[in-house]
């Protein structure tokens, strides 16, 4: 179809009847997908102790620091990876206006609950709790189910991308892509699935079970979100770009197993 992208190879498969291959399989996910957030306090200077008594205690979450101004931390910090990050300047007000709506408790974390009543009330949809678990989950790198400033910069403008693409390909207006959509959808953003893998995700993720052939918004989320995050976890073991990789047992279980019970 004129005005869209060439469709790409399955994984390990050089030829596929969707056409020519890109020159790279593993197309880069635009922005802001996929980068990781900044470490939440950064190392102290070499020579500069640990903070001590009420220092440390003004950094623990129950500290109520205001919004944007990271918290000291001193090196080897064993709190460091529980203190919230902080927004960057230049952060879109109605970021931070949503993150202090759902954060009533002022801790500088929001968890699932809390993000879920957070992108409803910015009209990003009613996400069900599975999916609300699988965007923390991959914009946290953790199951902790809490999330921060900078992961949820990063996960608003994620979810603003991926409205943007549905609503390119829902090109009837019916609120639901179909199978050959969904796979234009996934190619623009840089994911290649075979035939036989387009049919599972639109019978996954399809509410009606399969009847309708097609995925509505919040279920194209969740699709998406799978396919971004399997697809990165595979990357991580297919260090050559083959198509292929080496998994043992317990690293197989580790990829799969939070998709599926998020």
């Amino acid at each position: 179809m004129a005005g869209y992208p060439p469709p790409g190879p399955p994984y390990g498969n050089p030829t596929t009847p969707y056409g020519q291959p890109p020159p790279n399989p593993y197309a880069p996910v635009p922005a802001p997908f996929g980068g990781p957030s900044a470490p939440y306090a950064p190392a102290s200077a070499p020579g500069v102790k640990p903070p001590k008594g009420d220092k440390l205690q003004q950094q623990l979450p129950g500290a109520h620091a205001p919004y944007g101004v990271p918290p000291a931390s001193g090196y080897g910090n064993p709190f460091a990876s529980l203190m919230p990050s902080a927004f960057a300047p230049g952060t879109d007000p109605n970021i931070i206006a949503c993150f202090k709506f759902a954060d009533q408790d002022g801790s500088g974390f929001i968890d699932d609950k809390e993000l879920q009543k957070a992108l409803s009330s910015y009209n990003h949809g009613e996400f069900s709790m599975r999916t609300v678990r699988l965007l923390m989950y991959l914009f946290t790198n953790s199951s902790s189910r809490k999330i921060g400033p900078t992961e949820f910069t990063s996960l608003f403008y994620g979810l603003q991308n991926w409205r943007t693409i549905f609503e390119r390909f829902d090109r009837d207006r019916s609120g639901r892509v179909d199978a050959m959509e969904l796979r234009e959808a996934l190619l623009s953003l840089g994911y290649s699935v075979s035939p036989a893998i387009l049919d599972l995700l639109v019978s996954k993720f399809d509410k009606t079970r399969g009847n309708n052939k097609a995925i509505e918004y919040d279920n194209f989320i969740e699709c998406c979100l799978t396919v971004k995050g399997l697809t990165e976890k595979f990357k991580e073991k297919d260090t050559s770009y083959s198509g292929s990789a080496a998994f043992n047992y317990e690293s197989f279980m580790l990829t799969v197993l939070p998709f599926l019970i998020a």
